[in-house]
Parts: C-alpha cells; sequence; structure tokens
C-alpha cells in the first residue's frame, strides 16, 4: 500500500521517547506507518499509529513483521564526564543494540533495513581537514571511541539480512532539543559572543532534515553504510554566533573564554570547543535536497 509516494510500513523504534525519536515518530505517523516504540516501562498512548512496548523484560514481546528498526537509545552525552558517566555512555550503546540484535534475531521475518545512530565525533576534530563517509581513519578521542564501538556493534545487523545505515549527527538544532537552547540562551540576555577561539567548525543539521534522512534512509536501498547527516554549509562558531545575533536582533559582543566551559563541563566542552568540518556527500550525492541548507534560514525557522 502507497501513501504520498512511500509504502507503508512498520517501523521498530529504540529512544523513540527522545528529542529525535519524538520528532521522527510525529514525521512517520504522518506519512502512514506504524510506529511500534521499545520502551522499558508500561507506557500507554491514545497516538493513532503510535504502539508502545515493553521490552528488556523477562516476558517474550509480540510484534507484527517489522520492516524497519531505527536504533536511537543510549546514555545522555550532555553532563561532566565522569568515569562512570563515560561508562553509561559507552555501555548503554552497547546493551541496548546487543538486545536489539537479539530481538530481530527471533523475529521470522527480518526487517528491510536497520537504521542506527551515530555521530560525526567519530572523526575527532580539526580545524583544517574536511570529512566525509569517504573517510576511513576514526579519531582517537573518547566520543570518537564511543561512536566506532557502536557502530561496530550495530553493524552486525547486516549478518541478519539488514540493510544496514549508520546515520552520523551533526549537532542537530531544534526549539525543544538539541543544543539550539543552550547556545542561544546568552543571546536572550544581551550577552552572547563568540564561544572560544571562534574558529572551531559546526557541522550542524535542523532536526527536520534529520528525520527526512532517515525516512530516505529507510525507503531508498541505495543507502548503505555510514551517511553524514549535516548541513552541506557548515559554519565556524564565530559565523555560529553571529547569525544567532542577527536572527535574534541581538549584540554579538560578549566572548565565552574556552577555559570557563572547561570549568563548567570538563572532558565534555570539547563538543562545543573542538569542532569538524564535516560534509554530507553520499546524501546529496543520491539526490537529498536539504530543506534548510544554510544556517540563516534554520534559525529564522527555529527561533522566530
Amino acid at each position: 500500500m502507497r501513501r504520498g509516494g512511500f509504502f507503508l510500513k512498520n517501523i521498530l523504534i529504540t529512544g523513540g521517547t527522545g528529542f529525535v525519536g519524538s520528532a521522527l515518530t510525529k514525521y512517520l505517523t504522518s506519512l502512514g506507518n506504524e510506529v511500534f516504540i521499545l520502551t522499558r516501562s508500561n507506557k500507554k498512548t491514545n497516538e493513532r499509529k503510535v504502539h508502545y512496548v515493553q521490552w528488556l523484560a523477562e516476558q517474550e514481546i509480540e510484534l507484527p513483521p517489522i520492516d524497519a528498526v531505527i536504533n536511537l537509545a543510549g546514555e545522555s552525552i550532555n553532563g561532566r564526564w565522569t568515569e562512570e558517566k563515560k561508562k553509561a555512555i559507552l555501555n548503554s550503546r552497547l546493551k541496548v543494540t546487543e538486545n536489539l540484535l537479539q530481538l530481530v534475531q527471533k523475529m521470522p521475518q527480518k526487517p528491510e533495513v536497520w537504521v542506527n545512530a551515530s555521530a560525526i565525533g567519530y572523526y575527532g576534530t580539526s580545524e583544517s581537514e574536511v570529512f566525509t563517509e569517504r573517510t576511513t581513519s576514526a579519531g582517537t578521542d573518547f566520543l570518537a571511541e564511543v561512536v566506532r564501538a557502536w557502530e561496530t556493534k550495530a553493524s552486525e545487523a547486516s549478518e541478519l539480512g539488514c540493510r544496514t545505515v549508520i546515520t552520523r549527527f551533526g549537532l542537530i538544532l531544534g526549539r525543544n532539543g538539541g543544543v539550539l537552547p543552550q547556545l542561544s540562551l546568552p543571546y536572550r540576555f544581551f550577552a552572547g559572543g563568540t564561544v572560544g577561539s571562534g574558529s572551531q567548525w559546526v557541522s550542524w543539521v535542523h532536526i527536520e532534515d534529520v528525520v527526512w534522512v532517515i525516512q530516505k534512509a529507510i525507503e531508498d536501498n541505495d543507502y548503505r553504510g555510514p551517511v553524514n547527516v549535516t548541513s552541506p554549509n557548515p559554519v565556524t562558531m564565530k559565523e555560529f554566533g553571529q547569525v544567532t545575533g542577527e536572527v535574534m536582533h541581538r549584540p554579538h559582543w560578549l566572548p565565552a573564554p574556552s577555559f570557563t566551559f572547561k570549568l563548567l563541563f570538563g572532558e565534555m566542552s570539547m563538543l562545543i570547543l573542538k569542532g569538524q568540518q564535516v560534509i554530507p556527500e553520499k546524501a546529496v550525492n543520491l539526490g537529498y535536497v536539504f530543506k534548510f541548507p544554510h544556517l540563516k534560514g534554520a534559525l529564522h525557522d527555529l527561533l522566530q
């Protein structure tokens, strides 16, 4: 059955109640798909086409034939990265993915496609290099190690016969989630300015393009392996701040020194103080047209 040019599907999601998962569920159900969200709690909903399924419990779960699996679950990377937090960030991703692989293995009819979240943190940080999916060398910092281990585990889905797509997200911009509320907050109080050196790259992406790329990955058999989910036009942190101030009609004048972020967030501060210039080469070559290719248009949509 088709609607709007797409085959309707049964789609299984982990992390379906998070920032990306919620937006994705709303979009997928608007197309007519049935979405099954795996959850630890016995959650109920009155939403049409959304089904919460309790899992990681002793009892077996009942599901209809699943066409696509989307794995978004994992401990939030926000907060100070203590040794305990680091273990939780890594182990949560590996455990959920392993449990999901076991669930799929038991399915008489295997899903056509497995889409797994990842991050551009895979590439490590650099102010001079340009990274695409053809970049094979991974970074060596903590986040790169987490991402590499997660991608390796998720890639086992291909052994079960699933076309496997690894979506490497950039800094996702949204109204009520992602990094934008924190980055725009100083401007609301007329205290915005360049963060850190300002020369670090920000490979950003609008939340709507995130969900649209995932939908394309589900439908298009040419989507395989790593796919960078970032705008084709990354900016420096200085430019990011200047455009934010312009869109919000606020001054861009008060610098936020690097040491302030390091004191507040410790190692996690690298997410803002360091960066990488990432290009979504594969999605563009496969014909995807970004709804928000430029930062100014994305911020106008999200901040006004």
